[in-house]
C-alpha cells in the first residue's frame, strides 16, 4: 500500500477559519512596492493576451500559493508568471518545461523590473511594456523606481492569505448568478480582488472616463471585492457598488450594519475588522454581497428571474 505523507508548515498553514490581521499602516511600504511589482507582471501578460471584454484579458488569478497570470500564449509556446508567497519567489514556467525562478526580497521596483527581464531574456521571451504605473499617485517608470523598495515576507503571506479567504467567498456567491459574470480575479491597477455581474444591458457613457474606464463600464455592472484600503479607507475592506448606481442605491436602508455607504468611492463598504471578529465571518460577507446586489439590482429594475439561478 502506498503512504503519502502530508508536509505541512506551521508557519503558512491555514484553516477557512484563518483571518489574520493586516492593518495598512503597518504594511503600506510593502503593499506599495508589491503593487508595482503586480504591474509590471500584469502589463506583461497584457501585451501577449488576446484583448478581452472589460480588460479581463489583464487579470492575475489567486493560486494555492499566490497570484498567478495563468498561460499567456507567446510564438508557439506559452508562459506563466507565478507570484510565490509561500516560498517567496516569482517563477516564470513555459511550455516547453522551463523553469526560471528569482526571490522575492527587499528591492527596488527598478531592480526587479531589470531581473524579471533578465529572466524572460533567458527563455528568449522578448517582452516590451508600457513602463509607466497606472492609478498611483506620482507614477515613476518601472526602471527607473529606486524609491519603493520594501518587501515583508509576513506581510505579503497575510495579504495572500485574505485573497485566499475572498476568493473563496466570491466564487461561493458568484455561482448564485447565470448571466454574464466576470471570473474572479485580482486587477493589478487598483490591487483588488473583485467579480462583477452583468444585467445584460448597454450603459450610458461615463462623462470625462479615459478609455479603459469606458470599456470597463460599457455595460451595467454589480461588482463587489475585496482590497486592502486606500484613500479614506485605511485598512482592508471589502466592498460593493453598481454601475449606472440606480437611485436612492446610497441610502437604502436594507444593507445590514455595520456596512456603510462611502461616497469616495461611490458603493458599500464592509471593514474587514468587522469581519475578523465575526461569530460567523463567511456568513457576513456572504450577507453583505447578497444584500448589496438585491437592492441595487431591484432598484434598477434589472431582470433578476432570468438571471439569477432558482
Amino acid at each position: 500500500m502506498l503512504r503519502y505523507r502530508e508536509w505541512i508548515n506551521d508557519e503558512v498553514a491555514m484553516t477557512s477559519h484563518d483571518w489574520p490581521s493586516l492593518p495598512l499602516k503597518e504594511w503600506q511600504e510593502t503593499y506599495a512596492t508589491l503593487h508595482i511589482w503586480t504591474q509590471i507582471v500584469g502589463k506583461i501578460r497584457m501585451e501577449f493576451t488576446p484583448s478581452l471584454n472589460h480588460w479581463w484579458h489583464t487579470t492575475l488569478y489567486v493560486t494555492p500559493r499566490g497570484l498567478s497570470t495563468s498561460l499567456i500564449p507567446y510564438r508557439q509556446l506559452s508562459f506563466e508568471i507565478t507570484f510565490d508567497f509561500i516560498d517567496h519567489q516569482l517563477l516564470v514556467q513555459t511550455a516547453a518545461s522551463h523553469v526560471r525562478t528569482m526571490l522575492l526580497r527587499p528591492m527596488s521596483v527598478a531592480q526587479f523590473y531589470r531581473d524579471l527581464m533578465k529572466l524572460l531574456d533567458s527563455l528568449e521571451i522578448d517582452a516590451k511594456i508600457n513602463l509607466l504605473p497606472q492609478e498611483v499617485p506620482n507614477p515613476i517608470p518601472f526602471d527607473q523606481d529606486e524609491t519603493h523598495k520594501s518587501y515583508e515576507k509576513e506581510y505579503a503571506r497575510r495579504h495572500f492569505h485574505l485573497l485566499l479567504q475572498a476568493d473563496r467567498l466570491m466564487k461561493k456567491f458568484r455561482s448564485g448568478f447565470v448571466g454574464k459574470c466576470s471570473p474572479v480575479h485580482f486587477f493589478w491597477g487598483s490591487f483588488d480582488m473583485a467579480v462583477t455581474r452583468f444585467s445584460g444591458r448597454a450603459a450610458p457613457a461615463v462623462a470625462g472616463a479615459d478609455h479603459a474606464t469606458q470599456e470597463a463600464y460599457s455595460q451595467e455592472v454589480s461588482s463587489c471585492g475585496f482590497w486592502p484600503g486606500s484613500g479614506n479607507i485605511e485598512n482592508p475592506a471589502f466592498y460593493a457598488y453598481f454601475s449606472p448606481e440606480p437611485s436612492g442605491y446610497a441610502s437604502s436602508p436594507l444593507i445590514p450594519s455595520p456596512a456603510f455607504y462611502n461616497p469616495p468611492t461611490k458603493g458599500y463598504v464592509l471593514m474587514y475588522d468587522e469581519v475578523k471578529k465575526a461569530k460567523d465571518p463567511d456568513r457576513l460577507v456572504l450577507d453583505f454581497f447578497q444584500s448589496t446586489y438585491e437592492v441595487g439590482a431591484d432598484l434598477g429594475e434589472w431582470n433578476r428571474g432570468s438571471l439569477e439561478r432558482s
